[in-house]
C-alpha cells in the first residue's frame, strides 16, 4: 500500500485482500481503525514491511514475537515520559490472594501469577525512569484499566472467563457524564493501596 489513504482503505476492506476471504484478525483491525492508526504507521512503529502487517490483518497471522507490542511499550512509555507525560503502572502482585483467586476462577492451573511475573519483567527498565510509577496491587481484579488524559479503556472481568475473553469498552469523560469518572475514581482508589515497585524480583 503506498500511502496512509489506502492503508486504511485497506483495513476497511480486509476481509477481502489479495481477493479472498481469509480469517480476519478482527481484534488487531479494529483496534488500528478506533485508534486512527493505519498499516504503514503500525509497519514503522513494528520494524517490518506494510506486507507483513497486511498478513496480520488479512490472513489472521500471529505476529512474531519480536514484533509484539509489550516488548516495546516500556520504551514508549519512557518517551512519554521524557516528553512530560505522567506514567502510571498498576499491576496485580502476582503473590497475592486476589490473583490466586483469579487464576483459580479461570481455571488455568496456577499459571497467572507467572505471566504477570513475565509482563513485569518488560518493565522493569521503568523503575528508574523520572515521570514513571509503577506499583503493584492486592486488589479484587475486577478490570483491566488503560487510561490517557479523558479517555479510558475498561476490560471487565467476567466470572471463569480470561481478560482475552471479555470486551473491552472505550469510554470518554464528557461534560454531565459521569461512567468514565465512574473508571477513573476506581483506578485512583487502587494505586492508594497499592505498594511502590522498583524492578526487584516478585
Amino acid at each position: 500500500m503506498a500511502n496512509d489513504e489506502t492503508s486504511r482503505e485497506g483495513l476497511e476492506t480486509s476481509g477481502d485482500v489479495y481477493g479472498m476471504i481469509g480469517p480476519v484478525n478482527e481484534r488487531l483491525r479494529t483496534t488500528m481503525l478506533r485508534a486512527g492508526v493505519t498499516v504503514g504507521e503500525l509497519a514503522e512503529c513494528a520494524g517490518v514491511e506494510a506486507k507483513t502487517v497486511e498478513r496480520w490483518v488479512s490472513l489472521g497471522r500471529v505476529p512474531h514475537r519480536e514484533h509484539r507490542w509489550e516488548p516495546r511499550i516500556a520504551r514508549m512509555l519512557a518517551a512519554a515520559a521524557g516528553s512530560g507525560v505522567r506514567v502510571r503502572l498498576c499491576f496485580g502482585d502476582p503473590a497475592s490472594d486476589a490473583v490466586t483467586v483469579r487464576d483459580r476462577e479461570e481455571r488455568i492451573g496456577g499459571t497467572l501469577a507467572a505471566k504477570i511475573r513475565s509482563a513485569l519483567t518488560y518493565y522493569r527498565s521503568l523503575a528508574d525512569v523520572d515521570g514513571c510509577e509503577l506499583r503493584l496491587h492486592s486488589t479484587t481484579l475486577y478490570a483491566s484499566l488503560f487510561r490517557y488524559d479523558d479517555e479510558i479503556l475498561v476490560n471487565p472481568h467476567a466470572y471463569g472467563e480470561p481478560a482475552s475473553a471479555n470486551p473491552t469498552f472505550h469510554l470518554r469523560r464528557i461534560d454531565g457524564g459521569t461512567v468514565a469518572d465512574h473508571y477513573m475514581a476506581s483506578f485512583e482508589r487502587v494505586w492508594e493501596t497499592a505498594v511502590p515497585w522498583s524492578g526487584g524480583e516478585v
